[in-house]
């Protein structure tokens, strides 16, 4: 077979692939270079997901309804190569892998904080089709919490479920946002119920956000029956107001 036949039935070679550049705003402005990294649909409650600490992907799809598997594996991925979050083994005999941020991931607490507060007032009416989650109600609830002296871990019961908080000052003078044991950026709120908590409370969705809004105070709350305090501790009696 002549030499330039046996060349053209050769399957063409592919060129090399470039790396994929992802969309920019391309404005030296720091607010357009966060949205770089974090404008993307999910982005965002996928770092609330992680701030409750590492999470399976199977956790993570179950807990963001509405996401496909496709567009939560592309965010991840965003995410590590942004260096918001990273991927790791979990140690044997567990043959899982689990998410979780980054110290710079976990800088967007006060972003995700303030959103929170920012869209608690759209929060009037629950439409028939949204989804609910009890730890999502940890963050606006933390915000109401930042004027208690006593530190502990204080378990949340609503309807919908349960999830466990950090609260109090710290020693450094500042408000206690990490779990105990954590890293200094480690898990804002934990999932279920606490192994030994400080106190309790239980209470509805609606006045959750009634303090989160600031409709309510938190003294207002158990003085009328809304909020229920569970504990003999000192962070319990300071949740009644004692």
């Amino acid at each position: 077979m002549p030499r330039q036949q046996q060349s053209a039935a050769r399957p063409a070679v592919p060129p090399a692939a470039r790396p994929v550049r992802r969309r920019s705003y391309d404005q030296f402005d720091a607010t357009a270079r966060a949205l770089d990294s974090v404008g993307d649909r999910w982005t965002l409650l996928i770092v609330r997901e992680l701030l409750g600490g590492p999470r399976r992907y199977t956790d993570l799809h179950a807990d963001l309804p509405g996401v496909s598997t496709d567009v939560l594996a592309s965010r991840l991925k965003d995410m590590e190569q942004s260096g918001l979050a990273l991927r790791r083994k979990l140690p044997p005999p567990s043959a899982a892998s689990v998410y979780e941020l980054t110290e710079r991931g976990h800088g967007l607490l006060p972003v995700l904080a303030a959103l929170a507060a920012w869209g608690a007032p759209a929060l009037a009416e629950r439409r028939p089709t949204d989804a609910v989650r009890a730890h999502w109600f940890a963050l606006p609830l933390l915000g109401a919490l930042t004027g208690l002296t006593r530190e502990g871990v204080l378990e949340v019961r609503l309807d919908e479920g349960g999830f466990h908080l950090h609260v109090g000052l710290r020693a450094g003078g500042g408000a206690g946002f990490v779990l105990p044991g954590a890293e200094a950026y480690g898990a804002v709120y934990g999932y279920g119920p606490a192994d030994r908590p400080d106190a309790r409370i239980v209470l509805g969705a609606e006045v959750c956000l009634e303090l989160a809004q600031g409709a309510a105070t938190l003294t207002e709350a158990v003085k009328d029956g809304r909020v229920e305090v569970l504990g003999d501790g000192p962070l319990a009696a300071e949740l009644r107001g004692e």
